[in-house]
């Protein structure tokens, strides 16, 4: 049996700019920090040759018989696309389960990616950096299944923490951001999520954003590059301690951030937001592409509980979470060790760009 793991994490600025529309021009930045909610891979090696994929989140199965192609398309693509890439056709057994909801704008998809680049590619026998298991997930999602996401997620999920990340067409670069302590533990604090009670792929909205980014849309790119620069300005409000700077900043973020794409916000959503900061809330945004999810706070602790209680009789729901920093980690593994087409004929690490 090997058991691995990797968090969900949520987005403080920058967000957008690391669509591949947009960043391969002019170049994004991204900070966030994963939080401690999981995605969970657990895999077994089964008696027979079949290949067998469970989901609790879908409430779904799928078996695969050795002598059938192995496609990455319908039921559980994600996970069937990994297996595919890494070559196991056969003899395993995997679950999945994750402590969120899939679409609430927390990375969840990504992070599914990410749990599974790190189980498989360990079960085969391969050690993977940091790096190189979130440039395998983008890979697979962007490119082998022409997903129309960023790689803020993944390269989230791989890394665990909070990080500025830097995106161009020369890679990915990742600063580990160092705040005090005291800092660091206010920001926890402060930062408050509540779920609107309703989930939303983002792929309509994040196509959206990309066809205007290609078309260059000026009204989303001036949303984009004024999103973009403030990734710096949080960077250093939060270096020097400024979070009061950083709930300001997240407030104008988000008002730019509704230019990128119709459906990011709505008029609950904008309801919600408006009592929230009426009630002490300095700023806030929806996390992911919008529509739904979470609506994030930054908010002192002397005003949380009047926000809490005005937010859930609007139908929101507070969920209590930490700061995680162990990124995408095998929790373990019995000595589980895969037959596949990857350790037979070598790893083609070819997909390690960032």
């Amino acid at each position: 049996m090997l058991i691995a793991r990797a968090p969900v994490r949520i987005s403080l600025a920058g967000g957008g700019t690391d669509l591949p529309a947009y960043y391969l021009r002019y170049g994004g930045a991204v900070i966030n920090t994963t939080i401690n909610r999981y995605f969970y891979v657990i895999l077994n090696v089964n008696d027979d040759d079949s290949l067998q994929i469970t989901s609790s989140d879908y409430q779904t199965f799928y078996r695969h018989e050795p002598d059938q192609e192995l496609l990455s398309e319908g039921t559980l693509s994600l996970p069937r696309a990994i297996l595919h890439h890494y070559g196991v056709h056969s003899g395993l057994s995997m679950f999945l389960a994750s402590e969120i909801p899939p679409g609430t704008g927390l990375g969840s998809s990504s992070a599914v990616a990410v749990a599974l680049v790190k189980a498989v590619s360990t079960a085969c026998g391969w050690t993977l950096s940091r790096a190189e298991v979130a440039a395998e997930a983008c890979f697979i999602e962007l490119e082998k299944l022409g997903m129309p996401i960023g790689k803020q997620d993944q390269y989230a999920s791989a890394f665990g923490g909070l990080n500025l990340f830097e995106f161009s067409r020369g890679g990915v670069t990742v600063e580990p951001l160092s705040l005090a302590t005291e800092t660091w533990q206010a920001l926890q604090r402060n930062l408050l999520l509540f779920f609107t009670g309703s989930a939303r792929h983002s792929t309509e909205i994040l196509s959206k954003q990309s066809r205007a980014s290609a078309q260059e849309d000026p009204h989303v790119l001036a949303a984009l590059h004024n999103v973009h620069a403030m990734a710096a300005q949080v960077k250093a409000c939060l270096v020097r301690g400024d979070l009061d700077g950083f709930g300001d900043l997240l407030h104008h973020n988000w008002q730019e951030k509704k230019r990128f794409a119709p459906g990011i916000s709505n008029a609950h959503i904008d309801e919600s937001y408006h009592i929230a900061c009426q009630l002490g809330a300095l700023g806030g945004k929806i996390t992911g592409a919008g529509g739904g999810g979470f609506l994030m706070l930054y908010c002192h602790e002397q005003y949380q509980d009047r926000v809490t209680s005005a937010l859930s009789q609007l139908g929101l729901q507070r969920m209590d979470f930490r700061f995680d920093q162990t990124g995408a980690q095998v929790l373990m593994n019995s000595g589980l060790r895969l037959n596949s087409l990857a350790s037979q004929l070598g790893h083609r690490r070819l997909h390690h760009r960032g």
